[in-house]
């Protein structure tokens, strides 16, 4: 059976007819307008080009095309657990998590020594996308910091919404720039439940250019109240020049002219860690998320109730998206005049 996971979004199909009822009101208008300047037979011999046809198929495909797209974002899927139009719960043993993402400007630097290699900002949302595959039970939250912090995500069990803020995770998402990487590990420990008895994580991920706040400080007052507090490092100390937005070849300048080199600082992520009872891994490594799973692993784990989710595969909202864009193609490659090759074929003559 199937059902939807944003059942309120399917009120916007009321939008269809809606604007078809607006649509047949404007083509009887029209042919009014027509009629008041003279007999419609003679006139449509002097639009030749004019289809009776493809206006009304053209907003058939276009209202087709809005209603499976109003289906997708309501978010179909099929109940294949048999948990009910509202899901069920289930028990789980886990922790939490709350992952600290660094989207200031100096993340867009390479995190090789090549000025031109992978980007920070890129390798941080491969091991964000590896950190919560690795999470089977636990619950995971996000937060975005640069000169501020920013809640992206509470705590949830479901990895398939946190894995959907991947693509958007830009400096583009904070307008003040810095690394408040003290503001954003507070904020972490306030949006865990202090009445929970589950065990607690923070995971860093930035390339360590503090100059907002005390990282540290904030690192031991996370530990202080049983967080635990782990960094993972991106970039490299040799340092990269800070490419600018939609320009790869050009660099970001300071107001001398001279140009900007950001460096990872290795001394301070191993600090914080260590202030928090964590670990430092580097993000360069190949067994970065390995080493943190490990580490993460330590952590006792607390039998909870978590809300079953549908899972990947049940989802049906691609195959909307599929329908829609089908028919949004098929709508630009028609034109409103009459097609070439059918002008002279009637379709409604007697034998």
């Amino acid at each position: 059976m199937i059902h939807f996971a944003n059942p309120h979004l399917l009120y916007l199909l009321l939008l269809i007819p809606i604007v078809s009822l607006l649509y047949a009101w404007a083509r009887m208008a029209r042919k009014r307008k027509l009629r008041r300047l003279g007999n419609p037979a003679i006139l449509s011999s002097l639009m030749p080009d004019a289809s009776r046809y493809m206006p009304n198929i053209k907003i058939c495909l276009e209202l087709m095309a809005t209603a499976f797209i109003i289906i997708a974002l309501a978010r179909p899927y099929v109940d294949k657990a048999g948990a009910g139009d509202d899901g069920a719960d289930e028990m789980a043993n886990g922790i939490e998590v709350m992952i600290c993402f660094d989207v200031s400007n100096s993340m867009l630097a390479s995190s090789t020594d090549d000025p031109k290699g992978l980007s920070r900002m890129q390798r941080a949302k491969m091991l964000l996308e590896k950190i919560i595959s690795n999470m089977k039970q636990d619950r995971v939250g996000l937060i975005i910091f640069a000169g501020d912090a920013y809640t992206q995500l509470p705590l949830t069990s479901d990895y398939l919404s946190a894995k959907m803020y991947l693509n958007s995770l830009s400096p583009d998402m904070i307008p003040s720039q810095g690394t408040a990487i003290g503001e954003a590990i507070d904020m972490a420990i306030n949006c865990f439940n202090p009445e929970s008895t589950m065990q607690k994580a923070i995971i860093l991920i930035t390339d360590a250019e503090n100059f907002e706040d005390n990282a540290e400080e904030a690192a031991k007052r996370a530990a202080e109240v049983g967080i635990q507090v782990d960094v993972v490092g991106v970039g490299t100390g040799q340092g990269a020049p800070i490419p600018l937005k939609g320009k790869r070849n050009e660099f970001m300048t300071d107001y001398e002219g001279k140009q900007v080199i950001t460096s990872f600082n290795k001394e301070v992520a191993e600090a914080i860690a260590k202030a928090g009872n964590g670990t430092y891994v580097s993000g360069n490594s190949s067994n970065a998320v390995d080493a943190l799973k490990e580490k993460l692993d330590t952590l006792a784990k607390t039998e909870y109730k978590r809300f079953s989710a549908p899972s990947p595969a049940s989802e049906l909202y691609p195959i909307a998206i599929f329908i829609a864009l089908c028919l949004l193609l098929i709508d630009m490659a028609l034109p409103y005049s009459k097609i070439e090759w059918l002008r002279n074929i009637n379709f409604f003559s007697k034998k």
